[in-house]
């Protein structure tokens, strides 16, 4: 029986859930580790992503004979750089349009209140469900105000705990970084120096792809982000949209998140729009779709090829599933953590079978 295959796969489940029991009666051990690992998540998050954008700069300075602590030297200076320009040039604008959109939501509101109004002394047109609805959504609008400046308030006492957070992990992401384009060619030689030369070359062929994996991710979805929110900006500025260049930054910031990004991007963009002129509907969406369009069809196979493989469905699916688990920050890390994770079960799958016909190429 030990020799059957439902009974293999029977003991490996319940070997699998007993070690998830034992792991569960002994949170107070790794209660700490987790703690530890939380703490140092963000910078080191942060830095690796610096990484992979730095990394081919590096790489280029290299190329022409510049040492590497010099070439590092060169990519701080050149992120100082730009992170000048953006406060000198960009953020100025960008700060005054967010206050001016923030001073105009009142006015925003009181439009809102003058069309219910308007449907209100035209109610013998309206439908009484319609009618119903809007007196059910006038009627709870004090309640409803009341309850979000109390979520706002409760957001901003627990946004300032994490800025002072942020603001501590900011000041280590340059250290992170530094040893990281310096010593990251280290690191697959530290881990495989322990194997044998046979099963320390499937390991660096592993930790080869995942590298291509993120360095594919992160370089790509950042540069068409970057596209897409030069797209959307041209756009606005042709139809004269007030606040352009904050909704695109938004937009582009947003955009980061696959296939939902650019749903949640148009979202403040047609909310202005409207206000402004209620044909802005129709440009907006037509600016939103023509970005997308050359995004999803000639940008994103360009920058990122074929690295990820993954269908839109599954990308959809693991995003969602992400964000009921864990909010935000799941939909942001899903897709690089579920490429990552498909890429370890592909390789060591092709690695099993292998092993049937060779025995030394089995990792264990």
């Amino acid at each position: 029986m030990a020799n059957r295959r439902w009974f293999r796969v029977l003991v490996f489940f319940i070997l699998f859930f007993l070690l998830v029991l034992l792991i569960s009666k002994t949170t107070f051990i790794f209660f700490p580790i987790i703690q530890l690992i939380g703490a140092v998540a963000f910078p080191i998050i942060g830095a690796g992503i610096l990484y992979y954008l730095s990394k081919p700069v590096m790489h280029f300075f290299e190329k022409y004979k510049v040492p590497r602590i010099l070439a590092i030297i060169l990519v701080f200076l050149l992120i100082l750089a730009l992170g000048y320009l953006f406060v000198m040039f960009i953020w100025p604008i960008v700060r005054d349009q967010v206050m001016n959109l923030v001073d105009s939501i009142p006015s925003m509101v009181t439009m809102i209140e003058d069309f219910i109004d308007y449907w209100q002394a035209n109610y013998t047109n309206i439908p009484d469900q319609v009618l119903s609805a809007i007196n059910n959504f006038t009627d709870n609008l004090p309640t409803r105000i009341e309850n979000l400046l109390n979520n706002l308030l409760g957001f901003i006492s627990g946004f300032i705990g994490h800025v002072i957070s942020f603001v501590a992990s900011i000041v280590l992401i340059p250290f992170f970084l530094f040893f990281m384009l310096k010593d990251g060619d280290k690191l697959v030689p530290f881990i495989t120096q322990v194997f044998s030369e046979k099963k320390a070359e499937n390991i660096r062929s592993l930790l080869g792809k995942i590298d291509g994996v993120l360095s594919s991710f992160i370089q790509g979805q950042l540069i068409v982000s970057f596209v897409v929110g030069i797209l959307l900006l041209i756009g606005y500025l042709i139809i004269d949209l007030e606040y352009a260049l904050a909704l695109s930054l938004f937009g582009m910031l947003t955009n980061v998140i696959p296939y939902l990004g650019p749903f949640i991007a148009v979202t403040p963009a047609l909310l202005v729009g409207v206000f402004q002129d209620p044909m802005n509907l129709v440009w907006i969406s037509i600016i939103m779709l023509a970005a997308q369009q050359l995004e999803g069809n000639l940008i994103s196979p360009n920058v990122m090829g074929q690295a990820l493989n993954l269908h839109p469905l599954t990308i959809i699916t693991v995003i969602l599933a992400a964000g009921s688990i864990a909010g935000f920050i799941g939909i942001l890390f899903a897709v690089p953590f579920y490429a990552v994770l498909r890429t370890i079960i592909v390789h060591f799958y092709h690695t099993y079978v292998k092993s049937k016909k060779k025995k030394e190429d089995a990792l264990i």
